[in-house]
């Protein structure tokens, strides 16, 4: 007979299922404890990983950055070179910006900035407070996304034209227009000279760095550097490289150029300091694949002591049933027979104990996950912890294969009982 066939039948036959039930209800107590060491097993498994991806979602959505850019700013230099002593320091002019522009193919987009040192009183009428301004152009976007929740942000027009226009944060709004009026097209005055507001912004990390930003108002680099006696001067570069350029590549290109043009030693480490996301971001996910890697040995290692268990307790079932096997083989039944018999009956326990451990696992990260929302609890480092598709259907592969492996040694051993022998067991 077709094994498929049989196999079919043997799905479909309550006698079968019923002989199952009775034959595992004989053994309640062992047939429980067997099945709790798969149930662990997977419940761990599916906590373990939830809880790994709500760390995970925690820390990345807090890189308020785009994942492979590049920072770069001045120190001093270490090296004498050319006839110049170490100590100095570098700045960075708008003529680095255009070089790098040009020479640098490998560039998607380059924002340049320019702080006013300090925190200034900000004033609106009666209103004043102190927040800090950037100096900025249209490329921050790109690379520091922002949620623009009214007007826009810096455009090329803005920068050409040297335009009084400022972005402020949600924080700036809140404080400087508490009388709840519209801020875009209304004037704040950033140390006396009046700027138009024509955008405002808000944050969806949940970290320090985003705090800071929601308190901070940006305004034209080019508009900056006239208005507040900083000609031609940028404090630093943020970019990011072209798609399928790696940040390390366009960072030592970046160093390169600088040192260049400011005579400074190839070899001078100090004189430039530079921050790649893309190397930071790479070795936190290192770091996750390490966690759920570390949880899915736990929950095997865990999952295999219950099939040990599992393939234990079948033994014990041949051992008891040699006799009603044998009758079985002397009536004609087939080895598959025999074998699905038993492959059944250990599917039964894996199965139902790691199904209602993978829901009990589920259960318990939707439940943290909604608490921590109800209660406002996420954190930085901690949100929407979830169990995804793939890890579901690993977790039911795993299982099968668990149970498979559970029943096969003492099926086979079952299917290879002599009837004759089998027959004078007492």
């Amino acid at each position: 007979m077709n094994p498929l066939l049989e196999a079919e039948k043997i799905m479909f036959d309550t006698d079968r299922w019923q002989e199952i039930y009775h034959s595992l209800r004989k053994h309640r107590l062992r047939t429980l404890l067997t099945a709790f060491g798969v149930f662990w097993g997977i419940f761990m498994l599916a906590v373990l990983l939830g809880a790994g991806s709500g760390l995970e979602n925690g820390v990345t959505r807090n890189f308020n950055v785009a994942k492979n850019a590049v920072f770069i700013w001045t120190q001093r230099t270490s090296v004498p070179y050319k006839g110049l002593q170490p100590g100095r320091f570098i700045q960075l002019k708008n003529a680095d910006m255009e070089a790098i522009r040009e020479q640098i193919p490998e560039l998607e987009s380059l924002n340049p900035r320019l702080r006013i040192p300090g925190s200034y009183t900000i004033e609106r009428g009666d209103e004043s407070a102190s927040f800090s301004v950037n100096g900025d152009a249209p490329d921050l976007l790109d690379i520091r996304p922002m949620l623009m929740l009214s007007g826009r942000f810096l455009n090329e027009s803005d920068i050409a034209e040297k335009r009084k226009v400022a972005v402020i944060g949600s924080r700036v709004q809140e404080v400087l227009f508490k009388d709840g009026a519209g801020p875009i097209g209304e004037f704040i005055q950033i140390k006396g000279v009046p700027f138009r507001v024509v955008g405002t912004f808000g944050s969806q990390a949940n970290n320090d760095d985003a705090i800071e930003d929601l308190q901070t108002i940006h305004i034209p680099i080019s508009t900056l550097q006239v208005t507040f006696n900083r000609p031609n001067e940028i404090d630093y570069f943020a970019c990011i490289p072209k798609e399928g350029v790696p940040a390390a590549v366009l960072e030592e290109k970046m160093l390169a150029l600088l040192k260049q043009r400011h005579l400074v030693a190839p070899e001078d480490e100090r004189a430039f300091g530079a921050e790649n996301v893309e190397r930071e971001f790479r070795d936190v996910q290192n770091l996750f694949t390490g966690i759920r890697g570390f949880s899915w040995l736990v929950a095997i290692g865990t999952i295999i002591a219950g099939a040990v268990g599992v393939g234990n307790i079948m033994a014990i079932i041949v051992k008891e049933r040699t006799k009603e096997i044998g009758i079985r083989k002397s009536l004609g039944a087939t080895p598959w027979s025999i074998v699905s018999m038993i492959l059944q009956e250990a599917l039964v326990i894996t199965g139902l104990a790691g199904y209602v451990g993978l829901a009990a696992g589920c259960a318990t990260i939707a439940g943290i996950s909604y608490a921590l929302k109800q209660l406002g609890m996420e954190s930085e480092f901690f949100a929407n912890p979830e169990i995804n598709l793939g890890t579901a259907i690993t977790a039911i592969i795993v299982l099968t294969a668990t149970g498979l492996i559970a029943g096969l040694i003492p099926g086979l051993r079952a299917a290879s009982v002599n009837p004759v022998v089998a027959l004078r067991d007492e």
